[in-house]
């Protein structure tokens, strides 16, 4: 079915999280009160479904071949990862790998690029609705109590967050969507009308700025894990104001730099170990999470995925990544088999060119027999290289060519591979919470925003702290270049990389090249600037005679 013409038509979902089934979806359902009546309950499950809308692999309203590629979390880092010369996938069979590898990506539809659209404005419809259903007089109707009624002032914040942090994405990817919010008109027959990225960015930015000033709405920060909270609505009000003037032509550096400025004064910490940011424990790690603004969770029993971390840690390993260690028992030796990161199999698809470690990493001494190979930066050690070829020169589809990078690994923090095994065996699913939103990330948007307003001194003790963290050497000053670097190995792999090469002005130009950018070539070559924006679907154009496709894409007919 076309998101256009079904927008409004939501029918009960069903999920591998039971407890969701029982809130139906259905606008049209008057017997709302079968999902929301007097007491906390019902309103929470509804909360859960606007939540769970990042992590599921449902395909009723997707027309796509692999649920698990379709989830939110995994379908936006393709886009954002594979398009960029931080990652490559070997996944040659499927239309989107191919695409999004080379840059080469047009108004056909491909699975990645459909499921971000989808799941975005999908989630957002949930989340109207959810809105529509919880407003003050919808509760004194129901007779819900003060205290109930205070818990769902909460929820309804938390929901309105996750609308803007939805809207952030469509716009970032598609520009120019589809504009609704809880008091636009719906029905069969109402179809949603395309608002401006600039219309719909100040959209995102007074909710989000609403959310900030009211003390009673969002949860504090540090309070909420892993739902949103207060410092969730500063980072991604910061995140937005970074990318403002891409959005709407107008730069926002003040706003940035003052959204950073109220984080530090939240309570957050760098986690001491960088490692123990993307390890299977790291929403029950205090000190991980001490770091973490925002995060969705996952975990191998209750909420399982094929998208995610699930995809980051089993698709960066082989099949015959398999290492054995003997071990001494009471009944003689026993010879263990294990995989490196915590898992009990291999999809052999996505791992980052040589090229781009070498640029960020300054590796050395690269044995692939051993497996070993020298980096003095910590954030650079999380390669895997055993029985790999360097090179992705006339082998972009081959996976063993390229570094595996095991920055998402399912083993518990401060435990080896080895001694994680036994349990690594039983884990067909991941266990690492994904964070959308951290302090790492914080330090690097107030950086750039010092810089832009011609003050970095002010924000250099914060790449330095980066550093220190990192065992790399301390910056004494910064420019662009830095930040283009320092959030490549900062960031690696966490989503950030298209958008902000296309902040710099550098994602589809000639001047800053990288293997297989802009086709087959491996040395890389520009493409159209109008890919700096994805095609919007054409099923939805089709069925929605309002909305115009992307300049430099085929215009289908209405």
């Amino acid at each position: 079915m076309s998101l256009a013409a079904g927008l409004f038509v939501i029918a009960g979902l069903t999920s591998c999280i039971g407890d969701l089934d029982t809130v139906p979806l259905n606008p049209y359902d008057k017997a709302e009160e079968n999902a929301y009546g007097t007491d906390e309950a019902g309103y929470l499950q509804g909360l859960t479904r606007l939540y769970f809308q990042f992590i599921t692999n449902d395909t009723k309203d997707l027309q796509v071949s692999d649920g698990g590629a379709a989830e939110l979390i995994r379908a936006y880092w393709s886009i954002q990862e594979t398009s960029t010369d931080e990652a490559k996938c070997a996944w040659s069979d499927d239309a989107w790998v191919r695409a999004l590898n080379t840059n080469t990506w047009t108004e056909a539809q491909n699975d990645a690029t459909y499921a971000v659209y989808v799941r975005t404005l999908q989630g957002i419809v949930y989340i109207n609705d959810f809105l529509r259903k919880t407003t003050d007089e919808k509760l004194e109707e129901r007779g819900v109590s003060p205290e109930v009624a205070a818990k769902v002032a909460g929820f309804r914040a938390e929901a309105r967050f996750l609308r803007a942090y939805l809207y952030w994405i469509a716009v970032d990817a598609f520009g120019n969507v589809p504009f609704i919010t809880e008091d636009s008109p719906f029905g069969i027959n109402v179809l949603p009308e395309q608002g401006t990225r600039a219309e719909i960015f100040k959209f995102c930015i007074d909710e989000l700025e609403e959310l900030a000033a009211d003390d009673s709405a969002m949860p504090a920060a540090r309070s909420n894990y892993p739902r949103a909270d207060k410092g969730s609505v500063y980072g991604l009000l910061a995140r937005m104001y970074l990318n403002a003037e891409v959005y709407t032509s107008v730069p926002m550096w003040e706003e940035a730099k003052a959204a950073c400025e109220k984080i530090f004064d939240m309570g957050y910490g760098l986690c001491p170990d960088y490692a123990a940011l993307f390890r299977g424990d790291n929403g029950e790690n205090p000190e991980a999470r001490d770091e973490f603004l925002f995060a969705i969770a996952y975990d191998a029993e209750n909420s399982q995925s094929f998208g995610g971390t699930t995809y980051l840690t089993f698709a960066a390993i082989a099949q015959d990544d398999i290492r054995e260690m003997t071990v001494d028992t009471p009944e003689g030796e026993e010879t263990i088999t294990y995989y490196p990161n915590g898992v009990n199999g291999g999809w052999g698809g996505i791992r980052v060119p040589y090229e781009f470690v070498l640029k960020y990493f300054q590796v050395e001494d690269a044995d692939y027999s051993s497996g070993e190979y020298t980096c003095e930066d910590k954030r650079g050690k999380m390669f895997y290289i055993a029985g790999r070829e360097e090179s992705m020169e006339d082998a972009l589809y081959v996976f063993l060519n390229g570094w595996s990078c095991l920055k998402f690994n399912n083993v518990p923090h401060g435990m080896t591979p080895e001694e994680y095994g036994d349990v690594a065996v039983t884990k067909a699913y991941s266990d690492i919470d994904f964070p959308l939103i951290r302090l790492g990330e914080i330090y690097l948007i107030y950086a750039e925003a010092c810089l832009e307003l011609n003050d970095p001194e002010t924000a250099l003790p914060y790449l330095k702290e980066l550093s220190r963290r990192a065992g790399a050497e301390e910056p004494e000053g910064y420019n662009r270049t830095y930040l283009i670097e320092e959030r490549a190995r900062e960031l690696m792999w966490e989503g950030h990389r298209r958008t902000d090469l296309i902040r710099w002005g550098i994602f589809h130009t000639s001047d800053f090249l990288w293997p297989y950018k802009g086709g087959e070539s491996f040395r890389g070559q520009g493409f159209d600037q109008y890919k700096t924006l994805f095609a919007l679907p054409l099923t939805d154009i089709t069925a929605n005679g309002t909305l115009d496709q992307n300049p430099g894409y085929i215009q289908t007919e209405k």
